[in-house]
């Protein structure tokens, strides 16, 4: 396999994890409580993890990678169905959806982190990569990392801690 195939599988699955993670992101801002703290932050984070996508596409022209669309249609189909999960409420949302979805939404930043990393390092000695656009999408991911972490938190104390009090 060559080097260029290599990047080709990291990048499209980079690109189904995006995928995922947009829709969790949208999912998620949809669901929050309208006027909140909560709900603004998520409304941005959706936006931006949206253009994330978007910028990982638009690095994949420049390489000259192709989409594989079976990778992102199949990540597509699993977000739609992991709604499906049994949680004990068929109807209505349950009470840890906010929290789970925040940890899962705050891995996928890791994970983009972690390809941001990747290309960061990449760039380098591939001039077609703009290291400077790449630091700006680590600063980014760092940004909704913690921001996740601080929404986390805040459902973790709403949620659990009055119940252990």
């Amino acid at each position: 396999m060559t080097t260029q195939g290599l990047l080709g599988i990291y990048l499209n699955d980079h690109l189904a994890g995006a995928t995922t993670g947009t829709g969790l992101a949208r999912r998620m801002a949809a669901s929050a409580e309208p006027g909140t703290e909560r709900a603004a932050v998520l409304s941005r984070l959706a936006s931006e993890i949206t253009a994330d996508r978007t910028a990982l596409l638009r690095i994949m022209t420049t390489l000259g990678i192709p989409v594989r669309g079976y990778k992102v249609f199949a990540s597509w189909a699993g977000e739609r169905a992991g709604r499906l999960k049994l949680n004990g409420h068929l109807v209505t949302r349950s009470p840890l959806s906010d929290l789970e979805e925040t940890e899962m939404l705050r891995l996928g930043v890791g994970g983009k982190a972690a390809g941001w990393r990747t290309l960061r390092a990449l760039a380098a000695r591939d001039g077609r990569l703009d290291a400077d656009r790449l630091d700006d999408l680590l600063v980014r991911a760092d940004r909704q990392s913690s921001e996740l972490e601080s929404l986390r938190v805040s459902t973790v104390e709403q949620l659990l801690a009055s119940e252990t009090g």
